[in-house]
């Protein structure tokens, strides 16, 4: 046998800033950002992607950009901004990848420019990909503005949009270059984005850390009513736990092993049969309940941890079931879940269940039987 060998390796390093105001003419933050990154005397173009629904609420943000670029000549800011629809619709219109991608063409963005993002997921994940594939690569800042792209997806590695209406079937593993999380963003959410935000929060309490879990017990309410300094240490602690995830071992997913996917087979299924009508926040909080009442018929998880956990559920706003979760038989909707997922990993099927809060266990089976009653034990708490 007569082959070559090769074998190299990549050092990915990022930072994710906390901060307030970002474009405030007294805020630093980016302009030192830029100033640390400066490669050589031609100044980089920084080319804007906008979620609308951002731009709805904050009208004057184009503007703030504006004058915020305007203050130094470090950077050469790219006058027109690109805004694109906000939500699940992003990662569902094939057109908008295309339209960035022709942006970054007319604006001839390379790889020494930057494309900044500011949006929640669903745009952050679009506005990624179409970065990641463009010249190979273009570097790439993100600014999320929600609860659950600030203390979840917006702070790794992913990028992607939805394909065959499968989700995330087009996707690239490419890291930003920095995360700007602005609290300031977070005044404008609906209700419904607030909540159903925090529910990453308990999917990485439950699987990583106790203590953590039991602060979310101990400050529901404050959560609930929008307490913005509960709300900016449950981000962070969700953001370090993520992060600590990411580089713990397999960061760009090879195995199959995807533990921060917990309650996620039937949240992206949820997603899909609803035609992507609920938010992903409030398809994870499900997932989760599902898991849970799962993981405590099959006597992996006490009743009286499972009761903590619907509790804060019930807290927090959070719903714990849907119409389409029904489990008639093995030929429900719900359950192509479990085989897209497999297909999703790459391998084996492996479902993350709890033994306990704060502690998780992989299988690599789910019986069918049990997922029914679990989904009968949350449409009975939910009718009481």
């Amino acid at each position: 046998m007569d082959f070559l060998q090769q074998s190299f390796s990549v050092r990915f390093e990022y930072k994710v800033f906390f901060t307030t105001h970002l474009f405030s003419p007294e805020n630093p933050v980016l302009q030192e950002f830029f100033r640390v990154e400066k490669k050589s005397d031609t100044p980089p173009k920084v080319f804007f992607v906008l979620d609308n629904q951002v731009v709805a609420h904050h009208p004057a943000l184009t503007d703030k950009i504006k004058s915020y670029f305007d203050e130094f000549t470090s950077v050469h800011l790219v006058e027109e901004m690109l805004i694109v629809p906000g939500g699940e619709v992003a990662k569902n219109d094939e057109r908008l990848f295309r339209n960035i991608v022709n942006a970054i063409n007319k604006h001839k963005i390379d790889r020494h420019s930057y494309l900044v993002a500011i949006g929640g997921g669903s745009v952050l994940d679009l506005a990624g990909y179409a970065a990641a594939v463009s010249h190979r690569g273009i570097r790439h800042i993100r600014i999320p503005t929600t609860v659950l792209s600030q203390n979840d997806s917006g702070v790794g590695v992913k990028n992607g949009i939805n394909y065959f209406n499968k989700k995330n079937f087009l996707g690239t593993f490419a890291p930003p270059v920095a995360v700007f999380n602005d609290l300031h963003f977070l005044t404008t959410l609906e209700d419904v984005d607030w909540r159903s935000g925090i529910s990453e929060a308990i999917k990485v309490a439950l699987i990583k850390d106790a203590p953590f879990f039991q602060w979310l017990v101990k400050n529901a309410k404050l959560l609930a009513q929008r307490d913005l300094p509960a709300m900016q240490y449950l981000i962070k602690r969700c953001a370090d736990l993520h992060m600590q995830h990411i580089r713990g071992g397999d960061p760009f997913e090879m195995g199959s092993s995807r533990p921060l996917d917990f309650g996620h087979w039937s949240a992206h299924k949820l997603e899909q049969l609803t035609n992507f009508n609920i938010r992903h926040g409030e398809a994870v909080a499900i997932g989760i309940a599902l898991d849970s009442v799962y993981s405590h018929l099959s006597g992996r998880l006490s009743k009286e941890a499972l009761d903590q956990i619907l509790s804060l559920h019930k807290t927090l706003g959070l719903g714990v079931t849907h119409p389409l979760l029904d489990v008639a038989n093995e030929n429900s909707p719900l359950l192509l879940g479990l085989e897209e997922f497999r297909e999703h990993l790459g391998g084996k099927l492996t479902i993350t269940l709890l033994n306990d809060i704060g502690k998780g266990e992989e299988v690599h089976e789910m019986d069918v039987s049990l997922i029914q009653k679990a989904s009968t034990w949350l449409k009975e708490l939910s009718n009481n």
